[in-house]
């Protein structure tokens, strides 16, 4: 039995992952402050004597003793990390250097949870790791951009200069049960107002495009990257190749939902990425890797679930 530290733990890829983690008979220490992490995403696992709850922020350091730690802490959607863009950017960086002193005194192997959002607005496509991206760093979503690639940078120097034992996962657009409601992101946006049959918002024409993982392949490809090779570090992309644009998103939605909601169209946020695919050579070469649940399947999932939640919490 190994004790893993998950940060961002009942957030809604850290609760997933906390699930998995003691499913395989780890004890797993949940470490969120709540900021978007949701206590209902773990509280179904609150009863289980391995498994522990500490409210905490890791842009203070936290004392602990561990084997392994996944670090997951950062508000991910726009409308989350512009909120308090200067809070993103400390919990990213000093939430790193935070995580990285307890896995160097801890011995402990960590996995940074990166972002497909270092490779900006993209010049490749699909985008490699080798991609070094083209970011915007005084833009409105750089807290987060800039953050996460100086995360990498401390995990990368950290690795070099101390020894400590890296993952670096790059994630691409992932969607499922327990993300956040009001998030701000395409597929919770779409299904709620399906739902609730309002407009459907889109932005632009409609014709950027995304690649959209379901959570369940996502956190497979995690335990793989950490179960690797002290050799491997990484960053590899984890993402669904499979790319569609906006409105393809939209009538899919529609379709699985039986709503009658219209499409409506406004302007394009600052510096929305026009495209994001990702290269999972590496994934399946490395890690065997590659996802399995189709759009379709996971959209219905998704869509069930937040369906109940609606029903349980018509004002969310």
């Amino acid at each position: 039995m190994k004790r893993i530290m998950v940060t961002g733990g009942a957030g809604f890829l850290g609760s997933h992952l906390c699930e998995r983690l003691l499913s395989e008979g780890n004890e797993v220490l949940c470490v969120d402050n709540f900021f978007t992490g949701a206590k209902r995403n773990i509280a179904h696992l609150l009863s289980n004597p391995y498994f522990e709850l500490i409210r905490h922020d890791v842009t203070f350091p936290l004392y602990v003793e561990v084997d392994e730690i996944y670090n997951l802490a950062c508000p991910a959607s726009p409308v989350h990390y512009q909120f308090d863009p200067v809070q993103t950017l400390k919990t990213s960086v000093h939430g790193a250097i935070n995580v990285l002193g307890l896995a160097k005194r801890t011995k402990a192997k960590i996995f940074q949870a990166s972002t497909s959002e270092v490779y900006g607005d993209p010049e490749i496509h699909p985008q490699p790791e080798s991609y070094w991206g083209r970011v915007n760093p005084i833009g409105i979503r750089s807290c987060y951009d800039e953050g996460k690639r100086c995360a990498e940078t401390l995990f990368s120097d950290y690795h070099r200069q101390h020894g400590v034992r890296i993952k670096i996962a790059r994630i691409f657009n992932t969607y499922g049960p327990r993300m956040h409601p009001n998030d701000g992101r395409v597929v919770s946006n779409f299904i709620v107002q399906a739902l609730r049959g309002e407009d459907i918002t889109i932005y632009g024409e409609g014709q950027q495009t995304r690649s959209f993982c379901y959570v369940d392949d996502l956190v497979e490809g995690f335990v793989r990257l950490m179960g690797t090779s002290d050799e491997v570090t990484g960053p590899i992309n984890l993402g669904n190749p499979g790319e569609f644009t906006m409105l393809q998103l939209a009538e899919r939605v529609l379709a699985l939902t039986g709503s009658s909601s219209k499409l409506v169209f406004r302007p394009l946020p600052q510096d929305d990425p026009k495209q994001r695919q990702p290269d999972i050579t590496q994934a399946k070469a490395v890690l065997d890797w590659q996802p399995t649940i189709v759009l379709d399947q996971g959209l219905a999932k998704t869509i069930s679930y937040f369906d109940a939640l609606l029903k349980e919490e018509p004002l969310v």
